[in-house]
């Protein structure tokens, strides 16, 4: 993202320079470009994206806001919570022979992050075939990844080269003369051109969920987050859920310019007085005292059981992870199974849930230790999906993989999809399609 920052003029020369000779003194010179949104120092020593970066562009008919969210898997909750407030999704991914196919197969980083981002509801995928200059520009190798089993639906595919910044704004430089050979479709600039805004939930009451807290100067409090319904405006005062504590906007800032009001869709910060700041926490939500956000510590899920290691068992441990919140929970109960095409109850309290099992099933809310005194588990807050797309969602993961996702419906039933703990006879494709088929989209990259 840092080359791409430069050639659309975001990053200038000294900033450029600057992150080249501190990269090379630190003996990291292939991660120069990185620097511009990797800005802490463990980033920048360990080489890789541990939090999430805000940044912006402008192509010609949109204004993008970039979410860079981390790739190694130790870091998976922050691309959890980066990829909540994503309407689109630019996976990068390495052309070179061998390291694509440990990314994409079973269990890569690549294939978890793929499914991460459409079971939050993003269904615009643009892939950047990086590196492409490394195997001469080869078209099989480009065709190779296209048809790997990438879901074909609304994903469009762009060979690039970031470091010789080929194909990122144009092609038509010395370093893409093999490329331009075979290659005449879009830049990835164009692509990024072409996202279709989603329908933002303008009319629905305020919504923003917390992803970080800190201190401000001379202003408060500040939080920020992406508004996922409704509009927020100086002087307002908002309640902050989980809790009984409300607060009085006294700024809000969009791209680091300060604004009287900010609506859905709209990656804000917001300086908040009358309001201590132990009461205000990541994964908290802010809402009209009016129209709060229902709480929930027990809820029902219909569940689509794709390739699991170990069965589903009454008791089994997860973590549900909903925006920068995770919390661990237990499938309390498993109701009955389902006819996958009718939904039609085929079996009542089964002992076990295995591969390609429809069910409903008893989700609880723990609290944080298993072991020592009983506490009761704190809730959070939840909306049916119908009402607000991107507060009904949870991811829930198990042993370190992602295992379902969640769709909180009107009734109070929330439908949840398991997609990948391990097994390989299903395909990517075919395993997306079945959770991402009727969920609308929600943004790794905001578009306006």
């Amino acid at each position: 993202m840092g080359r791409l920052l430069y050639e659309l003029g975001r990053v200038d020369e000294k900033t450029r320079v600057a992150n080249e000779r501190g990269s090379s003194k630190a003996g990291k010179s292939s991660f120069s470009w990185a620097w511009e949104l990797d800005g802490t120092v463990e980033e920048r020593e360990r080489g890789i994206t541990m939090d999430i970066a805000l940044q912006s562009l402008t192509t010609p008919h949109r204004q993008v806001t970039i979410l860079d969210a981390p790739g190694h898997k130790d870091f998976i909750p922050n691309m959890i919570s980066g990829a909540a407030q994503a309407d689109c999704a630019l996976l990068v991914v390495d052309a070179i022979t061998g390291e694509f196919e440990a990314g994409f197969d079973r269990g890569g980083q690549t294939r978890e992050h793929l499914l991460l981002v459409r079971s939050l509801g993003v269904s615009q995928v643009i892939v950047a075939v990086n590196k492409l200059d490394q195997v001469n520009w080869d078209q099989s190798r480009f065709e190779e990844i296209l048809w790997s089993g990438f879901p074909s639906s609304k994903t469009s595919f762009v060979p690039v080269s970031a470091m010789l910044g080929v194909n990122l704004v144009n092609c038509t430089d010395a370093d893409a003369s093999v490329l331009s050979k075979w290659y005449r479709g879009p830049t990835l600039v164009d692509l990024l051109d072409e996202l279709e805004p989603p329908t933002r939930e303008i009319a629905s009451p305020l919504r923003l969920p917390i992803s970080n807290v800190f201190k401000g100067q001379s202003s408060g409090t500040g939080v920020t987050g992406r508004i996922c319904g409704g509009v927020v405006q100086v002087g307002e005062r908002l309640r902050v859920l989980p809790g009984d504590e409300s607060a009085i906007v006294r700024l809000i800032d969009v791209e680091e310019q300060s604004v009287p009001w900010a609506a859905a869709g709209t990656n804000t910060t917001l300086y908040l007085t009358s309001i201590d700041p132990i009461h205000l926490s990541i994964g908290s939500v802010l809402c009209p005292p009016s129209d709060i956000v229902p709480l929930a510590t027990v809820f029902t899920a219909r569940i689509i059981v794709f390739d699991i290691q170990l069965p589903i068992t009454t008791g089994a441990s997860i973590e549900l992870f909903h925006h920068s919140r995770d919390v661990p929970a237990t499938i309390s109960k498993l109701i009955a199974t389902l006819d996958r095409a009718s939904g039609v109850v085929m079996k009542k309290n089964p002992r076990v849930l295995t591969k390609g099992t429809s069910a409903e099933v008893e989700i609880s809310l723990r609290a944080g230790t298993l072991s020592g005194p009983v506490l009761s588990a704190r809730p959070i807050p939840l909306e049916p999906f119908s009402v607000n797309k991107d507060m009904g969602r949870i991811l829930v993961r198990r042993g370190g993989e992602t295992i379902s996702a969640v769709l909180n419906l009107d009734d109070g039933i929330t439908e949840v999809l398991v997609v990948v703990e391990a097994g390989n006879e299903t395909s990517l494709e075919s395993l997306i399609s079945s959770f991402v088929e009727g969920i609308d989209e929600v943004v790794t990259a905001g578009v306006s």
